[in-house]
């Protein structure tokens, strides 16, 4: 079985999808604000197996940032730090939440890029990458077969 990719998936269908949970991966809400051709974004994220940092894989959720003014970046740490705890670790544009809590399921995922939305005024568009999956599991999952990226070497 592939890895599968779907991206370019909105906070509302997030909402419908019943996946097991223990073959999602990773994940990746990006928040960008407009204009989009002004390419400031935020993007939170989880690798199920660690985040590398300095070749060593961290445990806990992420984010990166682009064009994001310096003075915003507490303040979205601490967001999250609220609701998933970690120990926060910054590395040029990514902040870590060191053994921060773990989200997986769709509806916390849906939650948390809505959430998101309304604290960095921004769209979320969501990716999910799934391991050990069937394509026949992914449409019972109700994951949408137009928004499947294929991933080289899976």
């Amino acid at each position: 079985m592939a890895r599968l990719r779907y991206w370019k998936i909105t906070p509302d269908e997030l909402d419908g999808f019943s996946y097991p949970e223990g073959k999602l991966l990773n994940w990746d809400i990006k928040c960008t604000r407009e204009p989009e051709g002004a390419a400031v974004f935020v993007g939170v994220f989880l690798y199920r197996n660690g985040t590398p940092l300095e070749y060593t894989p961290q445990k806990g959720i992420a984010y990166y940032h682009n064009n994001v003014p310096r003075s915003e970046l507490p303040s979205i740490t601490r967001f999250l730090k609220r609701r998933y705890g970690g120990d926060v670790e910054e590395k040029g544009e990514r902040v870590f939440l060191k053994d921060s809590e773990e989200v997986y399921s769709a509806a916390q995922l849906a939650g948390l890029a809505r959430d998101l939305q309304a604290e960095l005024s921004a769209s979320a568009v969501v990716t999910l990458e799934f391991g050990g999956m069937s394509e026949d599991e992914a449409k019972e999952a109700g994951l949408p077969e137009a928004k499947l990226l294929p991933v080289p070497g899976g």
